[in-house]
C-alpha cells in the first residue's frame, strides 16, 4: 500500500481536512478527490481510487468537503454549494503545495459536480477532471438536468458512470456531454450503479479507472507527454 497520512490545513477558510496518499517523488501530478453527498472522504469508492492513484505514481489528496467537516452526517443544507466549492479552490492549492506535477480535481455524484462548477468558472484550477457518477438529474426527474454551466466547461473532463445509475443514464449521460465544449470521455461500468464500486468490480474498478484516466490526459491535455512521463499507466 502507498504511504497515507492525515492531512490538515486550518490556516484559512474553508479549511481543508483529509487525507494524503504521497507518491514517492516530489514534483509527482497530484489528485484532489473528493466524496458526494451522503457520505465523506473516507469512502470505500475514494480509499480505493486513492490507492490505484498514489500506486500508480500520482500524490492524492482525498479531502472532505466544508459541509462535511461541519456536519458528520446528511446531505448537504441548501447554499452550501458555493463554500463547498470554495474547499476544493482550498484543497487544491494546499495540494500545489505538496507537490510539483500538474494538479488534477475530481470527485464522486455531487463533489464532481461542484467540481464541474467550480472549473466551469476558473478553467486554469485543474488540467483535467475525473468526475465519477455525474448526478446528472434527481432519480425519476429527468427533466431537472443540472448542466447549466457545461457549456462554460473548459476543462476536459473523464466521466465514470454506472449502467444502472439512477441519476442518469449513460444514453441520457452521453447526450448531455454534446454541450461541453471541452473534450469529454465517458468510461461506462456495466452493472454499476450510482456508488460505482460492487462486490463483482471492486478488485479491478480502480485500475481500470486509473488507466483510462491515464490515457485520456495523453490525448486531451494541453502539455504533450510521453507514456514515461505520465502520472498513471
Amino acid at each position: 500500500m502507498s504511504p497515507v497520512e492525515k492531512f490538515a490545513e486550518n490556516s484559512g477558510d474553508p479549511s481543508v481536512h483529509g487525507f494524503l496518499h504521497r507518491a514517492a517523488v516530489a514534483d509527482a501530478d497530484g489528485l484532489v478527490l473528493t466524496h458526494g453527498a451522503g457520505a465523506n472522504c473516507q469512502s470505500p469508492l475514494l480509499t480505493a481510487l486513492a490507492e490505484a492513484f498514489c500506486t500508480a505514481g500520482m500524490t492524492v489528496l482525498r479531502c472532505d468537503l466544508p459541509f462535511r467537516q461541519a456536519r458528520p452526517h446528511g446531505p448537504p443544507p441548501p447554499g452550501s454549494a458555493q463554500r463547498d466549492q470554495a474547499g476544493l479552490r482550498a484543497a487544491v492549492a494546499a495540494l500545489r503545495r505538496q507537490t510539483g506535477g500538474r494538479i488534477f480535481l475530481g470527485g464522486h455524484s455531487y463533489g464532481g459536480r461542484q467540481a464541474s462548477m467550480l472549473v466551469a468558472a476558473e478553467p486554469d484550477l485543474a488540467e483535467a477532471l475525473v468526475l465519477l457518477s455525474y448526478p446528472l438529474h434527481p432519480p425519476k426527474r429527468p427533466s431537472e438536468l443540472r448542466t447549466k454551466h457545461f457549456p462554460d466547461l473548459r476543462t476536459p473532463a473523464l466521466f465514470v458512470h454506472g449502467t444502472r445509475d439512477g441519476f442518469g443514464s449513460p444514453a441520457e449521460l452521453e447526450e448531455a456531454l454534446k454541450l461541453i465544449p471541452a473534450r469529454t470521455e465517458m468510461l461506462q461500468i456495466e452493472g454499476a450503479g450510482h456508488e460505482l464500486l460492487t462486490p463483482k468490480n471492486r478488485s479491478e474498478l480502480p485500475e481500470r479507472v486509473v488507466k483510462t484516466f491515464g490515457t485520456f490526459v495523453l490525448q486531451h491535455t494541453s502539455r504533450g507527454q510521453t507514456v514515461e512521463s505520465s502520472p498513471v499507466p
